[in-house]
């Protein structure tokens, strides 16, 4: 994999680390910046890769948009700039890797919304994570989306409403994240949780992330319809017939490539 200027890509066995590297702008989601994690994203999902850590250099996981940017751009550059960011939150959710944040730090306002959008998060027991945009000028309206389908409404409310950083431990109990570990152990847990969520069959795993997320938030009714025709069609794959198999063989499956 090739090193962008702000996007470090790495392979680590089995795991691809997509590293924010622009520490000196706390790693701001900047056009520049988002343009990389889609281009870096795009080139692992098409990669052999099982799994994706997305992490960040520096004391800031992200500070979300760069002021300076915005400040600089009419109201179509600007929505511009956020239809880039919602395609590079709904690429973080479309690619076939299950996809694990490492928050070192604090994630605010579209960097608390690119934790929200992985599929699992680990953070540093000294990591934060806000939408202060409640208590500014510019109200954090699109990071809110993917944080509310996590978090439930009040506690939604009071993220945006207030603007106010909560803590690792919290962010845990609300559900944001997975895991709180010491800051020193974070490597060690994410790759750990990743090797249990890449366990089994890869293109299994693919179809059940994308039905996932094509099911969640439908009425219930609908959500069963999706599901019940993906698992049907499914149980046909060879991954579920040597899954299937395998266990009525008792015997370790062989995955199809």
């Amino acid at each position: 994999m090739a090193t962008c200027e702000q996007v470090i890509v790495c392979t680590r066995g089995d795991y691809t680390w997509v590293t924010m590297n622009h520490p000196e702008r706390r790693n701001a989601l900047s056009r520049e910046m988002l343009r990389e994690l889609q281009k870096s994203l795009t080139e692992v999902a098409g990669s052999r890769a099982r799994g994706i850590v997305l992490a960040a250099r520096g004391p800031v996981f992200s500070s979300g948009h760069d002021f300076a940017d915005v400040l600089a751009l009419d109201v179509q550059g600007a929505r511009e700039l956020l239809q880039l960011c919602t395609d590079v939150m709904r690429l973080v959710e479309s690619v076939p890797q299950v996809v694990v944040a490492r928050v070192q730090g604090l994630a605010t306002a579209a960097g608390c919304q690119l934790v929200a959008s992985c599929d699992l998060a680990v953070a540093g027991d000294r990591a934060g994570f806000a939408l202060p945009g409640g208590k500014g000028g510019w109200f954090c309206h699109t990071p809110a989306v993917p944080v509310a389908r996590s978090i439930g409404r009040k506690r939604l409310m009071e993220m945006a409403l207030t603007g106010d950083v909560i803590d690792a431990r919290t962010a845990l109990d609300w559900g944001l994240i997975n895991q709180v570990v010491p800051d020193g152990e974070l490597d060690t847990a994410v790759e750990e949780l990743l090797a249990r969520a890449t366990r089994g069959s890869a293109a299994s795993k693919a179809l059940g992330k994308r039905t996932l997320y094509e099911q969640l938030d439908r009425p219930e009714a609908d959500a069963y319809d999706i599901a019940c025709q993906v698992m049907a069609d499914s149980s046909q794959t060879p991954a579920a017939r040597e899954g299937i198999t395998s266990f009525l063989e008792k015997r370790p499956p062989h995955w199809p490539q």
